[in-house]
């Protein structure tokens, strides 16, 4: 999955041409535990970078979801919405929350790697 770029707030992006989609990183599933419930953007919702886009609920906690970069939500993942627990088994994957039409592909340079993502997520942990 070295494609993906990774925010501070635990969301991934995989961008395709002028798509990213973007979800929530195992580290975020493995911090909430199992889901049970998501909320999703509107399609056509035009959003800001680091902007709030909805909330996932889990056995745990709730927390809120945010967008990596600024766009226009292209499309949302129902199969989510019905089984949540695709985004403890899969979230990089079938896990995937929405996609969104890039605004500024240039705040994709803002975003962690891989490796500053895992380094990130372990140094958040202590």
């Amino acid at each position: 999955m070295s494609n993906l770029k990774f925010s501070k707030e635990h969301e991934w992006i995989k961008i395709d041409g002028d798509i990213a989609t973007i979800g929530i990183t195992k580290h975020a599933t493995e911090m909430l535990g199992d889901i049970v419930f998501i909320e999703l953007p509107k399609k056509e919702t035009l959003v800001e970078k680091d902007g709030n886009i909805g909330v996932v609920e889990s056995t745990k906690a709730a927390s809120d979801v945010y967008t990596p970069i600024s766009g226009e939500i292209t499309e949302t993942n129902q199969s989510i919405v019905d089984d949540p627990s695709k985004i403890n088994s899969d979230p990089e994957n079938e896990g995937w929350i929405f996609k969104l039409k890039i605004k500024d592909k240039s705040e994709i340079d803002t975003l962690m790697n891989k490796e500053e993502y895992d380094k990130f997520a372990k140094e958040s942990n202590n």
